[in-house]
């Protein structure tokens, strides 16, 4: 490498950056060996120096009477002998205002500081601060901007204010802290849910029909007088809300039922649709053995050989091939490419009736093949055609209107319908994958309806809802009394 790199001269490598904009440094690339500088023609470089900005030569601050001091404050410097070529090209100096402005360096590295300063101080508060290293508190590392603290932060805008917000304070280290906090007036000692219950006296039980007292901290004698009382109130509670919810229609109920009757008569779609490609299924399994049962044409088997001599490319390989077996070739690149690719799944497929997945197990990767069993290239092999059997491709006219007849060529030659009945057994079983991809999602749908109103009209629903409807308490009294009048119709028509 180092015997080729020293063979390259400096004119070959200049010659490969061979632009307009780069001139000046291709001149001074070449001239780098003995290089000559400023009005003096020395090539010390040990000295402050100061570069023209229109010929780019680099001149000794002391022989062109320049000082480092004042190159700070100049703009663009132009030598003389460019001020000589083009009289317009003068040396400009800074402003006033630009000397005293700091440079974009300078503001970042006082930015940089800042943030430094400011990162050591926060995390001097931090040690400072004592923290128990589990709560939320120990682990926030930026403020909540919600809490009082915050907000009085950013009405200042500043963040010089000691206080730390809310959300970052340790919530065990305030309470067992050395500070101890001002007790206010009417700040006790907070009670538990059941300290009223704790009493040196002997209560009541609340039990229905109990005569009992209560245990120390509890309302009842037993769990039993607890459960006694829940089912009564459960009992008196109940009826009426149940009736409310009779009287007063839902709109969500109404709402999920119409849903409900859609999905339904989506289902019966979808299972329409799948009992119609079960009989385009049964259909072709028709047309393969009348196919069998036919003989060849030998009229169209002499049309075969005479078929006019083409060529073309695969889309696959890109080799060129002939128009008579271009679409076996086709069909063979395809399936060498789509034998490379693995499409597995851990679980075997459970449909009822004709399984349309290959569902090879492979013992390695511990997968089943979840490719259609027709298009599988690499477990479902396509079986050997023999010489006697005929193509049986139904013919048609105006590319949909059947004809009855069918296509009597041998199969094995027969380039115009090749794997027809492949592709068709194949577009069924891709319509059918779609079908029951619909159905699984309708029956989540189904599934998702009925548990909202199921949990709607439950018994905890029922006794949480409290709202008073005059109007529907006002048609069961009506009702009640309709029915006590009944009541003493009867026993008064009993008397008699």
């Amino acid at each position: 490498m180092s015997r080729k790199r020293s063979d390259i001269s400096r004119e070959d490598i200049a010659k490969q950056f061979v632009l307009p904009e780069r001139q000046s440094k291709i001149d001074t690339l070449l001239r780098q060996d003995g290089q000559a500088y400023c009005i003096c023609r020395s090539s010390d470089s040990s000295r402050f120096m100061i570069c023209c900005d229109a010929c780019e030569e680099w001149y000794h601050g002391d022989c062109i009477k320049i000082s480092e001091k004042e190159a700070k404050n100049i703009r663009q410097y132009f030598c003389v002998r460019c001020q000589e070529d083009d009289p317009t090209l003068q040396t400009r100096w800074k402003t006033k205002r630009e000397r005293e402005e700091p440079s974009a360096q300078v503001i970042d590295e006082k930015k940089s500081k800042k943030r430094k300063e400011r990162y050591e101080r926060e995390v001097k508060a931090d040690k400072k601060v004592k923290k128990c290293g589990e709560c939320m508190g120990c682990y926030r590392t930026e403020d909540c901007g919600r809490c009082d603290v915050c907000t009085r932060k950013n009405k200042h805008n500043s963040s010089k204010t000691k206080e730390r917000c809310k959300q970052r304070l340790c919530v065990n280290a305030l309470g067992g802290g050395s500070r101890r906090k001002r007790k206010d007036s009417g700040s006790d000692i907070e009670q538990s849910h059941n300290e009223h219950l704790k009493t040196d006296y002997p209560r009541q039980c609340y039990g229905p029909k109990c005569v009992r007292s209560a245990k120390y901290g509890s309302k009842y004698c037993s769990d039993q007088c607890g459960m006694n009382l829940a089912k009564t109130r459960i009992l008196q509670v109940l009826p009426q809300r149940l009736q409310e919810w009779a009287l007063a229609p839902s709109a969500a109920e109404e709402k999920n039922r119409k849903a409900l009757d859609q999905v339904r008569k989506q289902q019966l779609e979808v299972r329409q649709i799948l009992k119609e490609l079960d009989k385009r299924h049964r259909e072709i399994d028709y047309l393969v053995e009348r196919a069998r049962q036919a003989s060849i044409d030998p009229q169209l088997e002499n049309d075969i050989e005479r078929d006019e001599e083409s060529s073309m490319y695969c889309v696959t390989c890109g080799h060129e091939i002939h128009s008579k077996s271009a679409i076996k070739h086709m069909e063979k690149c395809f399936n060498k490419y789509e034998a490379q690719a693995s499409f597995g799944s851990i679980f075997k497929t459970r449909i009822e009736g004709n399984n349309m997945f290959c569902d090879f197990f492979n013992p390695s990767n511990r997968t089943y093949c979840k490719r259609l069993r027709v298009l599988c290239p690499e477990h479902c092999k396509d079986p050997k055609i023999l010489e006697h059997e005929v193509c049986g491709c139904p013919l048609v006219t105006n590319v949909f209107t059947s004809t009855g007849d069918f296509c009597r060529a041998p199969k094995k030659s027969c380039t115009k319908h090749y794997v027809w009945e492949k592709l068709r057994r194949a577009e069924i079983d891709l319509e059918r994958v779609r079908q029951w991809l619909k159905m699984d999602e309708l029956l989540e749908k189904e599934r998702q309806i009925r548990s909202s109103m199921a949990n709607r009209a439950g018994v905890l629903a029922l006794m949480l809802h409290s709202t008073y409807n005059h109007e529907v308490i006002e048609c069961i009294k009506k009702a009640q009394d309709e029915q006590t009048m009944r009541h003493e119709r009867e026993s008064s028509r009993m008397q008699i």
